[in-house]
């Protein structure tokens, strides 16, 4: 039986002053930092933006602590990520590595399996 990949969403506040040009940072992501993100184990991976900056991240991985730990080693990503920090408020530290983790409150797929019943 194949384990459930972790899921990880994460929240960053974008300064508002920036949230343009974070966007056109984003679009796209540079084609080394995209195949960094890949390698560390990363997957289904998105950004939301919302009002004033608020930034929601979410990714599923086979191993969280392994795929950050990929990415601070990593010399592409750090680049990125020092490129990226000025971009945040209330940030200490890279924004890959302090971002405030979100708890998972509810997840339809598990919920219906732990009933015994599956999506169609």
């Amino acid at each position: 039986m194949t384990a459930h990949p972790t899921r990880v969403c994460f929240e960053l506040r974008v300064r508002p002053e920036l949230v343009d040009d974070y966007v056109a940072r984003h679009t796209p992501v540079r084609a080394e930092m995209l195949a960094e993100i890949a390698a560390a184990g990363r997957r289904n991976y998105s950004l939301f933006l919302g009002e004033e900056g608020r930034l929601i991240g979410y990714y599923e991985t086979d191993d969280d602590a392994a795929a950050q730990a990929y990415l601070a080693a990593s010399p592409i990503a750090a680049a990125w990520e020092a490129e990226m920090a000025p971009y945040f408020v209330g940030l200490a530290g890279r924004p890959d590595q302090a971002a405030t983790p979100l708890t998972e409150v509810f997840h339809l797929a598990d919920q219906l399996a732990d009933a015994g019943r599956t999506l169609s």
